[in-house]
């Protein structure tokens, strides 16, 4: 698999490793091959995939159908946000089931994925419309562009890491429903409306010379694993630094494990707090710019809890769709 990305460890990538394996990854016009958020194409044209399965990535009796589609958008143009690109514009391919119940839905779905798409300064540039047999599916192609992509190698030894934004409310909103308990409306917006940081993420690699990075879907740990993996390093999370969505449900669990936060996680240069790049940042956006931990030399991720010395290894990375509830929990 020459050229790939090195993933971290996990259920879901094991089984990507697999497809792979003696797969035709690079040249021909790619310049950026598999392992990344998205693939880059001569000389700068960045496509990702992302698809959303109603009982899997969401649930009608969470969301209505228009927010539904509008968040598989932001969901899935998060991924060029990884990469350091702007947006031109995403295919959806959607399956609705049939029937006089899902005639109206379908359609406010699709309003949904063209609606979130203008807002994010894009266009709808076609997709496939067909049946489904049993919910909702829909599968979103964002196409943008970028002079200077951001991968999730070249992290070094000494680098901070660094989150934008606040962790842990949109995982915090699962767990509230699936308890059958009401939902604050902070949390249910972090989970029903991700916002892409595309600006905040091209500012990143012009202005504060990031030099890994990539967006948060599967939870702090599981990404944080990735970016170790690319970069072939080690990664330490600071516990007490962690920007926790400011609610009584959320939890450092939650920032770690849950996902969904589609926040950016990157690799600075060192003293980004003292030569006024993070201030520059948060002035720019007003969006809070946090350092969470750094990178060392060796592999995998470790976690330091106040009162401890040494960070401990964290075994249990992010989200992962082929390991259990129960196994997730643990």
């Amino acid at each position: 698999m020459e050229g790939l990305t090195p993933l971290g460890p996990g259920r879901e990538f094991d089984r990507i490793r697999e497809v792979l394996k003696g797969a035709r990854i690079g040249g021909g016009g790619v310049r950026v091959p598999p392992g990344d958020d998205a693939t880059v194409l001569d000389p700068d044209l960045v496509i990702s995939t992302d698809l959303a399965v109603e009982g899997v990535h969401f649930r009608l009796d969470w969301l209505d159908p228009h927010e539904a589609g509008a968040r598989a958008v932001g969901a899935a143009v998060s991924d060029l946000a990884a990469m350091g690109a702007g947006l031109l514009g995403v295919l959806a391919s959607v399956a609705v089931p049939e029937g006089e119940v899902w005639a109206p839905r379908g359609a406010s779905f699709m309003a949904g994925i063209r609606d979130r798409v203008e807002e994010l300064g894009g266009r709808l540039l076609g997709g496939d419309l067909t049946r489904s047999p049993s919910g909702l599916v829909v599968d979103v192609v964002a196409v943008g562009r970028t002079h200077r992509p951001l991968l999730r190698s070249g992290g070094r030894p000494g680098d901070e890491l660094w989150v934008t934004g606040r962790l842990g409310g949109a995982s915090g909103a699962v767990r509230l429903w699936e308890d059958g308990r009401p939902v604050p409306a902070p949390l249910r917006l972090r989970y029903a409306h991700p916002e892409p940081r595309l600006s905040e993420a091209i500012w990143l690699v012009e202005h504060a010379h990031a030099r890994a990075g990539l967006d948060l879907s599967d939870g702090l740990a599981g990404d944080a694993g990735h970016l170790a993996a690319a970069s072939g390093v080690g990664v330490v999370l600071e516990a007490s630094a962690l920007p926790l969505e400011p609610h009584p449900e959320v939890s450092l669990e939650e920032a770690l494990h849950g996902g969904d936060d589609f926040e950016l996680l990157v690799a600075l240069p060192p003293g980004a707090e003292t030569d006024g790049r993070a201030d520059a940042f948060r002035r720019r956006f007003g969006l809070l710019l946090t350092r969470v931990g750094s990178l060392r030399d060796g592999s995998g991720v470790a976690l330091l809890e106040p009162g401890n010395d040494e960070p401990v290894p964290l075994t249990r990375g992010g989200w992962d769709h082929f390991r259990g509830r129960e196994e997730e929990k643990r």
